[in-house]
């Protein structure tokens, strides 16, 4: 008998909830091979990026070889695949040319040798046997839905901007400041379901270099109003302005239509302007905007900007130099950018729907030659399948709270008339404002800490020292000595251990609040709060309501917990929660020896409501956590500490795994929790489950009857999916378990169950991550993912501050440029949420 999956076998379908029907933006294969596909090795030399190995295989296809009116797909790298074998057998050599560079202009064409052998022949009825239960996953079976995923890029690949697995068309882009502007993608997978195929397609956007005049790209960079403004240009801008620009490509206009074929990469700026940059011909010197007179008839407009220096150290006017469009923008977007991304990518539900569609319209899989010759056909239609909405756990706070237990409506409440349920007391505590007197008057300051303090008390904190010392900074440096100077005052004015700063910030930038937190993590070893100033003149009570949500777990407290009848898994034995997140180095950031981060959260408590940390760095982008065994011991120690007895369950959330990587993290990471349990006592064996959550996933549901939705056309918080469109065998489901917001589309969270030991069925796992999602400490509804994940990204999110060499003041510098050393937190900081 076969082993249908490596991981755990769905236990049935869930039953908990009311039953809507959604659509999903899944269009499902209703015909694809069932005969054999044959998988062919190319080899191109020499070695080029993928879009032209395409152009060369392109041109290879039509002029050196001839395959008798086979269309292959080709995946841009190695792999060609086709539904016929080719005419010339196993193996093929030849050599064809090709214009360097895409068709350049004014070189000499290059040669490319083409190896071609056949590798293997590709069962497709295995496929057909998998969707149906009747064989396991196999090599052969990934590699026929490799195969088909190669097919539907085939084509788009060719035709238009591929990034990875996405799409894009400039077609309805949209500029943003700095010279970037955002363009509409759409990502498409299949992906298999229960007995089906199913091809997976969403929205996606990402920003390019806005193409067009050079020079209102510059113009647009150095925000200016118009190219006047560029008359002078200071050493810092130039600076700037050349970091920006080297790499990008280019073409000249000023020899006609033929040469703007030729694309050219910039390499720096020249120093003086085009007026007065010159140039040695023969014997002679000329500064570049008269040799563009005499040799062009050109009389430059703007003489008076730098020039661009090309490959070949040739000098060229920025007038004459168009930015080549399709260029990907690799830097990390400023406020004013993302807040336009972010409005161009918030589509409403419906808004949503119509540009999936539109999307299968530019992908138009019905009339594609290559699509149509492996046999393949879509539906046009989004599938619908089953949901069902889970009803909210029942929320505790004090008793003394009016409706101290109560089931929120929609996924959110409020603290209204409401005490947290355990208080704690602070009383050595200061204030730092970041700021002169004169922006911060000390008055001003003092009127907003009695509000923050009356609101504290209100809700269930004992604050005895209700004027603490306040100080006010200076933001642009020596902020280690001033933290360290108001920890002195707090500790001296309340004739005991400082247990909190609060600090006022001027503005929301990154530099200032790393700082501060670096300082009290890792070198004072104190809970802080960070406030914007604004707020600092209108003291509202729902900010500081938020504001003492947050104190108050800081220093140990509990702000709500779920009825423990809700949560039977944890409350009925010892059970420890644990979430774990790894994150990565910047895209642009990879090859400077960044580490990645790794941080993991365990509860501490028989509510699962009071959380800790262990952090660590590694060898960047290793995606399997490599001292889990120490860092979980830590935290069961932590446990056993705190609650006096040892975890009997474990159940541990893993974030950001994909499904490729499963089996290693799975197999590594199980293996590395059993020898922490192990080196705690060699008869110690909890039982184990270990759930994958997938945040960053393209899966979309939308309502067929809106009034089974919220008033933004979404699913409502609760809303589970366990039915056709999931994996067809193996323990999975989809989670919206927060509310919307009043913009956009919600997106779920996918569990991957992977290891189960605790026996739990569908509903019994659907509803308690539900309910966990309700036990998020620093706010009044459920949170999108579980919370010890979501801790987990905020701890990693918290260690990137804790680098000693960053450089957080420069805009331009990308994250985490040099080899940074990571401080460690502070030991009495780590038995609290000083993240939140």
């Amino acid at each position: 008998m076969f082993n249908i999956t490596e991981f755990v076998k769905r236990p049935g379908l869930g039953r908990a909830g009311r039953s809507i029907k959604v659509r999903a933006n899944y269009f499902e294969v209703t015909t694809f091979p069932s005969s054999k596909i044959y998988h062919y090795d190319i080899d191109i030399s020499p070695e080029v990026p993928s879009a032209l190995n395409r152009k060369v295989f392109q041109r290879a296809e039509r002029a050196e070889i001839s395959l008798s009116g086979i269309r292959a797909v080709y995946d841009g790298r190695r792999n060609i695949y086709s539904v016929s074998p080719f005419p010339f057998g196993d193996s093929y050599t030849s050599e064809g040319t090709m214009p360097d560079d895409m068709n350049n202009v004014g070189r000499s064409p290059r040669i490319f040798k083409i190896r071609i052998r056949k590798i293997a022949e590709i069962d497709m009825e295995e496929i057909h046997r998998f969707l149906n239960g009747r064989g396991s996953i196999s090599p052969n079976i990934l590699t026929g839905i490799m195969a088909l995923n190669v097919m539907i890029h085939h084509k788009p690949s060719m035709e238009l901007t591929k990034v990875g697995r996405n799409f894009y068309t400039s077609q309805g882009s949209r500029p943003i400041s700095g010279g970037a502007e955002v363009w509409q993608g759409y990502f498409q997978s299949i992906r298999p379901t229960p007995m089906k195929l199913m091809i997976n397609i969403d929205l996606h956007a990402t920003t390019f270099y806005e193409g067009g005049s050079l020079v209102q790209m510059v113009v647009k960079i150095l925000g200016k109003s118009s190219v006047e403004d560029l008359r002078s240009i200071q050493d810092r801008d130039r600076t700037k302005l050349e970091k920006y620009l080297k790499n990008l490509k280019v073409y000249a206009t000023h020899r006609g239509e033929n040469n703007s074929r030729r694309k050219l990469r910039i390499i720096k700026l020249t120093s003086t302007p085009a007026s007065s940059t010159i140039l040695e011909i023969g014997d002679q010197q000329i500064d570049i905007a008269t040799y563009f007179n005499n040799t062009y008839g050109r009389s430059l407009q703007y003489p008076f900007l730098p020039c661009v220096v090309v490959q070949g150290k040739t000098y060229l006017p920025m007038e004459i130099c168009n930015v080549v469009e399709g260029q990907r923008y690799m830097r990390k977007l400023n406020g004013g950018q993302m807040i336009d991304m972010i409005k161009f990518t918030r589509q409403p539900p419906q808004s949503r729907v119509d540009k999936i569609n539109q999307g299968i319209q530019i992908l138009n899989y019905r009339q594609n030659e290559y699509i149509q010759q492996f046999s393949f056909q879509v539906s046009n239609e989004m599938v619908i399948t089953q949901a069902r909405v889970l009803p909210a756990p029942k929320l505790q706070y004090h008793p003394s709270s009016k409706d101290s237990a109560f089931v929120p409506r929609g996924g959110l409440w409020n603290l209204m008339y409401k005490k947290v349920a355990t208080g704690t007391t602070l009383g050595s505590w200061a204030c730092a404002v970041f700021g002169s007197e004169r922006d911060y008057p000390i008055g001003a300051v003092q009127k907003f800490i009695r509000e923050l303090v009356t609101t504290c008390q209100d809700t269930g904190m004992n604050i005895p020292n209700r004027n603490p010392p306040i100080q006010h900074c200076n933001p642009q440096g020596g902020i280690e000595n001033a933290l360290r100077q108001i920890w002195v005052r707090a500790g001296n004015t309340a004739k005991s251990k400082p247990q909190l700063i609060l600090c006022i910030l001027p503005n929301p930038g990154v530099p200032l609040y790393a700082e501060i937190k670096r300082v009290c993590d890792t070198v004072i070893g104190v809970a802080s709060q960070c406030i914007l100033g604004k707020h600092t003149f209108s003291a509202k009570k729902q900010y500081c309501a938020n504001i003492c949500l947050k104190i108050n777990v800081k220093l140990g407290g509990m702000n709500s917990f779920i009825n423990p009848s809700q949560i039977p898994f944890i409350t009925q034995c010892p059970t420890i929660v644990m979430g774990a997140s790894v994150t990565h180095p910047a895209p642009g950031d990879q090859n400077t020896g960044r580490p990645s981060i790794v941080a993991v959260t365990a509860s501490v408590d028989a509510k699962a409501s009071r959380y800790v940390a262990a952090i660590r760095v590694q060898t960047g982008n290793r995606e399997v956590i490599c001292d889990l065994a120490a860092m979980v011991k830590e935290l069961l120690r932590t446990f056993y500490i705190t609650c006096g007895r040892k975890p009997e369950r474990i159940l541990f959330y893993r974030s950001g795994v994909s499904e490729g990587q499963f089996s290693i993290v799975l197999e590594n990471e199980i293996k590395a929790i059993k020898a922490a349990c192990k080196s705690l006592d060699e008869r110690y064996r909890p039982t184990i489950t270990f759930v994958v959550v997938q945040k960053r996933n393209h899966t979309r549901f939308f309502l067929t009857d809106k009034r089974d939705g919220d008033r933004t056309g979404n699913c409502p918080s609760g809303t589970v999916v366990d039915a056709t469109v999931v994996h067809p065998f193996e323990f999975d489901f989809y989670l919206q378990s927060h509310p919307s917001s009043l913009q956009g589309t919600s997106r779920p969270a996918h569990y991957h169950v992977l290891l189960d030991e605790n026996g739990f069925n569908a509903d019994s796992l659907q509803t308690l991550t539900y309910n966990l999602c309700y036990n998020f400490a620093r706010c009044t509804r459920a949170v999108s993912i579980v919370p010890p994940v979501y801790y987990a990204h905020l701890v990693c999110a918290r260690a990137r501050f804790h680098a000693s060499s960053e450089n957080w003041s420069d805009p331009d510098t990308p994250e985490g440029v040099g080899s940074a050393s990571y401080a460690a937190v502070k030991n009495d900081l780590l038995k609290v949420m000083y993240f939140i």
